[in-house]
């Protein structure tokens, strides 16, 4: 949309009656289907509300498991120490998990195990 400018165009929704809000304090959206969960960590979630139906628009870190496998609870760590480890030990987030898991939640620990191999 070249030449829009951002005010004119909330304007023009909210003459429409469109209206568009973010969701607060969002951490993990889970959707299950009839095979599966996918769960979006870090979530960040939109509301947009078009003539009385609210559609959601949802962003943050796919992971998908089988439904009703159990996952321990030991295996929800914060996604800030989550992303600490994969920046400081350049690693993907499975192997972050796994040494968060192995070192009992503590980032430092879990980044010397993958540092050091």
């Amino acid at each position: 949309m070249r030449g829009v400018n951002p005010r004119q165009m909330k304007q023009a929704m909210k003459k429409m009656g469109i209206t568009n809000t973010d969701v607060k304090g969002v951490t993990e959206v889970v959707i299950r289907t009839h095979d599966e969960e996918i769960v979006i960590r870090g979530a960040q979630v939109s509301c947009m509300e078009v003539q009385g139906t609210k559609n959601y628009q949802i962003t943050g870190t796919e992971e998908r498991r089988p439904l009703g496998s159990e996952v321990p609870a030991a295996a929800h760590f914060p996604e800030e120490d989550i992303e600490l480890v994969m920046a400081q030990a350049g690693c993907d987030r499975e192997a972050a998990v796994s040494a968060l898991k192995a070192c009992e939640g503590q980032p430092a620990e879990a980044i010397i195990r993958i540092i050091s191999g």
